[in-house]
């Protein structure tokens, strides 16, 4: 599986984010070698918490699979998922998560916590991180100083 294509592929969705002042995260899943789902932050744009990158497309991989769970998928992400996004991965059954730069505020995939790889939970996800890391970070840091001015 080429790591840094479907991380670049998540950037540019994550770039439509950023796009539309809202925190540039962007994630797409892949299933057998394809890019099934796609999706950015849109919190903002639609005045709803669950409108994460990853939530988004948790929801539409499951449309596409027919099924709530999402075993043989990875889940490419330009920042560390949040306690929502880790928990809804757990809860989908997805194989892996690939994401570019770390969280420090909220990320449980390492930074703050790890839900991912917690042995007490049923499912246990593996991760891999620091894809494409400089330019996730550079986009994220790019936004915030946007938004202070």
């Amino acid at each position: 599986m080429d790591y840094n294509f479907f991380m670049k592929e998540a950037y540019k969705e994550a770039i439509k984010a950023y796009n539309i002042n809202e925190v540039p995260i962007g994630c797409v899943i892949v299933y057998n070698n394809s890019i099934i789902s796609r999706g950015y932050n849109k919190r903002n744009i639609e005045k709803n918490s669950l409108k994460h990158a990853e939530i988004i497309a948790i929801d539409k991989a499951c449309n596409i699979i027919g099924d709530w769970r999402l075993e043989g998928c990875t889940l490419f992400v330009t920042v560390e998922p949040c306690p929502m996004c880790a928990g809804a991965i757990l809860q989908s059954r997805i194989d892996r998560v690939v994401f570019a730069t770390k969280n420090n505020k909220a990320g449980c995939c390492g930074s703050i916590l790890n839900l991912l790889d917690n042995k007490n939970f049923n499912h246990t996800v593996e991760i891999i991180d620091g894809i494409l890391s400089e330019d996730c970070s550079m986009l994220m840091k790019k936004f915030f100083k946007k938004l202070r001015k």
